[in-house]
This record gives structure tokens, sequence and C-alpha cells, in this order.
């Protein structure tokens, strides 16, 4: 029987009103510090629990316990401050001026795992597959104002892809099924990633022991990034950063072709990787159905083979409603569902 087409997202879902401010990225804790272990807790098995009851394939812990994707790992490395932030321009300037960022005022340092706890507490939940999200080198250097001045941006990103790889095989060892790298800056900063981005990148999964895999989208659901891609009409980034990534030995591939203007076809650049296929708009409220899911992965199986295609989010859910994050989920389950069907395909246990 042929191998079934899976569902997962790339790695946040919204976080509840009671632990958070909805609908804004780095978002205070609304709990109480006595209270907060208790309150994460709370929200990572609500998290898992809404990706079970859609019906994913593999989970993450929704990034529940981070205020900020690349802050969840620099919130742990020494001689990093996520308190007091600077501004800086990120993301070549292409949603705004400036934007604010952790601050590097020594030598940065891991001490010990930083997301075991985090990934234990989702395993803890579900026997089905658990991914979980790292920031790519080149994006958290880019989130980050060296105050130091002893690297070049260059080789700031090999530091930090070294302590990223200690992490990832901590996680390795604890039992993540994938451990991902969200690289956004891949589709920016085309040159830098030519000349050491996927470098570093590879630096950071080298020997990790289990599947590894890179994000790379046009960014999270915000108005400015909604405007940017509103307006945008070059869509030609991932025929140079998709290249570059398929001679890594990156195992997986997570992109975005729901709110933008990419040809599903980019994905043959992948051949022999799977394909998280970002078939959901992460910058509307509005609720895909099954059916344009399955659209979308026919047209993609005409590039992919069914067991290495995964219907997936453009990016993280994070700035969502909860019941907006929990309909995009369904459709995406019941959009494969549908596609396996008519490949007579079987769905993975678990």
């Amino acid at each position: 029987m042929t191998a079934a087409v899976r569902s997962t997202i790339v790695g946040s879902l919204p976080k509840p009103g009671w632990l958070a401010v909805p609908g804004i990225l780095q978002a205070p804790w609304k709990v109480a510090a006595e209270n907060l272990d208790e309150a994460l807790t709370d929200a990572t098995r609500l998290s898992v629990e809404s990706q079970l009851a859609a019906g994913l394939d593999v989970v993450t812990d929704g990034e529940q316990r981070r205020r900020h994707y690349v802050w969840g790992f620099l919130d742990g490395i020494a001689a990093v401050d996520t308190g007091r932030l600077a501004m800086k321009p990120t993301r070549g300037q292409r949603f705004r001026q400036e934007a604010p960022v952790a601050r590097l005022v020594g030598e940065p340092e891991w001490s010990g795992p930083l997301l075991v706890g985090a990934l234990n507490a989702a395993r803890a939940l579900t026997d089905r597959p658990v991914k979980v999200t790292l920031p790519g080198p080149m994006t958290l250097v880019d989130s980050l104002l060296d105050e130091t001045g002893r690297h070049s941006t260059a080789g700031l990103a090999m530091v930090f892809a070294e302590l990223l790889n200690r992490e990832a095989r901590a996680l390795a060892a604890a039992g993540a099924a994938v451990v991902q790298f969200d690289e956004p800056c891949f589709n920016i900063y085309l040159d830098e990633a030519r000349e050491w981005g996927v470098a570093a990148l590879q630096r950071a999964a080298a020997g990790v022991g289990t599947t590894t895999g890179v994000h790379i989208c046009y960014g999270y659901g915000g108005a400015e990034v909604a405007d940017w891609k509103a307006a945008n009409r070059d869509w030609s980034h991932y025929q140079q950063s998709l290249a570059l990534v398929a001679g890594t030995d990156i195992d997986q591939v997570s992109i975005e072709t729901a709110a933008v203007g990419v040809d599903i076809g980019v994905v043959e650049l992948l051949r022999g990787k799977d394909v998280l296929l970002g078939l959901v708009d992460v910058g509307s409220e509005r609720i895909e159905t099954a059916d344009e899911i399955a659209a979308g992965l026919r047209r993609a199986l005409d590039h992919v083979t069914p067991d290495r295609l995964f219907a997936c989010t453009d990016c993280g859910l994070v700035l969502r409603s909860r019941v907006a994050a929990a309909g995009k989920m369904r459709a995406l389950a019941e959009g494969a569902a549908i596609v396996n069907r008519e490949l007579g395909a079987s769905r993975p246990p678990g």
C-alpha cells in the first residue's frame, strides 16, 4: 500500500489569553513568576491536545514556553541580554527600519539543555512524533546586536551554530523526532546564505542523530509582513535558497506557498527530501477548507512522493486566534486524508 501524506505545523501556536496578550509577538507573561511554570505546563498540554484533536501526524509543544522563537533559545545562553533590548535593522529592513533585538554583551556559552524540558512535557502527552524548533544561526545573529565587536557576522553565526548543535544533539538524545532550524533570513540575504549561511546551518545540524529540518518562509502573519507580501512581485527567492539547501544533509524543508505568489513546482528542487508544504495562510483568520489543502497537495505530488510530503502551515500560528488555529490544523489533517484516500494510502500508526 502507498505510504501516506502526513500533516503537521511549522512550530508555534497561539498562547491562551490568560498566559500572554494574544495576537502579538514577544508578549510578556501575564502570570506571576511563582505560578509561571504551572501555567506554561497547562498551556503546553492545551497546545498538544489541540494538535491531536485536529489529527496532525507530527506535533510540537506549540512553543508555549517561549515569548519569541529566537529568544526561547537565547534566554538560556550566557552573555545574552533579552531583558534590556536594543534597536537594530533586521530582516534586510524588509518590514521595518529597526526592530527590538537581544544584546550580546560577552562571549556566548551553552551551559546545558534549554528546551529538553519542553520536549519532555510534550512527549509525555502523546505517542506521536514530536518536533522541536530552534532558530537557525543566520536568523539568530540577525536578531541579535553584538556589542562586543569580537566577531564578524559570519563568524558569530558559526559560534552560535556550535551552540545550536549542542542543543540539537541534546534534544535528539531526549527523544525529539525532528529538530528544525528556522531560517527565514535565507529568503532575504541570498548572497550571505550562499557565502556562509548554509555552512552555518550544516554545522548546527551536523551529527544530530535524528531527523533535521529547516523552515524558510517570508515571515509571520503580522500586519507589516502582510503589507510587504501584498506589495511584493518577486517570488524567485526559493529558486536560490532551496537549491542551496538541496545540497545539504538536512532531511526536511518547510516552505511557504499559501500567502505568497510562489509556484508549488519549486519543490522540484528538493527531490529526495521531505517537503513541509505551507498551504495555510498564517496571516488570516480565514480557515482554509480541506478541499483547498487537498488541491495544493495534488499539485505537489507531481514533484514529491507521498511519503515525503507533509501538509503544513506557511509559518507559525502564534498570531492567530485559538479558534482559527484549531480550524486551520483540522483542514490540514482532513486535506491530507482526502489525498490519502485517493492514493489508497495508509496513515502512519500513532
